[in-house]
């Protein structure tokens, strides 16, 4: 069995990374079938003819730069013993890698095309030694309902410049970001886009400047590591509280 490996780093969220990944398919002269296909997380797809066989796996994993993309490709010749090798490494494998780098390169680009039509969501995790700062909802589907501060990233703005902006509209501090936390796809329209399209972003913070007021929200509350599980949370926020634990554990 022959084996390479290829990283690309996408300026996309995890749901357009795998998307238009999807929609591009693989650059191969022949036709994949899906094998496993976890959205956004991670698709394998293979095809055998005879003796020989090709698999294509993918996994997307969310990072503070946009979305990293891991793809393996695996494929057997069908040749006997050293014939095979020598047709590995004189055909196949310059062809493997000149076909992926291509690919890769244009994959790269349109997801990132892509991500300017894709309304983002910006979360913060706001750290004060052993605490984390958080929000309860007023109103809307979510009413009484705990999350972390944040909102949507407007048009031709960076993702950590809405996070100041949100912080700074929403609590009346001024935070700076420190570390990526993590990605959570949303459910539903987001700002009109497409269904099931967005997702929210978070990073941990710490406030700068003031003292937090709850300006679009019921209720702000510092809360410890144990006392996460007891809140009931947006569904959004819910799959980020263990990475919140470990940061609040390490303070």
């Amino acid at each position: 069995m022959f084996r390479l490996r290829f990283a690309t780093l996408v300026e996309a969220p995890l749901t357009v990374a795998f998307d238009v990944a999807r929609a591009l398919g693989r650059p191969w002269p022949v036709p994949l079938q899906e094998v496993v296909s976890v959205r956004p997380e991670r698709d394998v797809y293979a095809v055998a003819r005879g003796r020989g066989w090709v698999t294509h796996s993918r996994r997307f994993t969310a990072t503070g730069a946009g979305t990293l993309v891991d793809e393996q490709v695996d494929w057997e010749t069908g040749l006997p013993g050293v014939l095979g090798g020598v047709v590995d490494q004189v055909v196949l494998r310059g062809r493997i890698v000149r076909a992926m780098q291509a690919h890769l390169d244009g994959y790269a680009a349109a997801a990132a095309r892509r991500a300017l039509d894709v309304v983002q969501v910006v979360g913060a995790a706001l750290v004060d030694g052993d605490r984390v700062l958080v929000a309860q909802r007023s109103g809307g589907r979510y009413d009484g309902c705990w999350e972390f501060p944040g909102g949507k990233v407007e048009p031709g703005e960076s993702e950590l410049a809405a996070l100041v902006r949100e912080c700074a509209e929403e609590l009346r501090v001024a935070v700076v970001p420190q570390a990526f936390l993590g990605e959570v796809p949303l459910d539903g329209v987001v700002a009109g886009g497409a269904p099931g399209a967005s997702t929210m972003r978070v990073w941990w913070g710490r406030i700068a400047h003031g003292q937090p007021v709850a300006h679009e929200h019921a209720e702000l509350r510092w809360v410890g590591a144990a006392d996460l599980d007891a809140l009931d949370w947006i569904p959004a926020d819910r799959p980020l509280l263990p990475a919140v634990r470990a940061l609040l554990s390490s303070a």
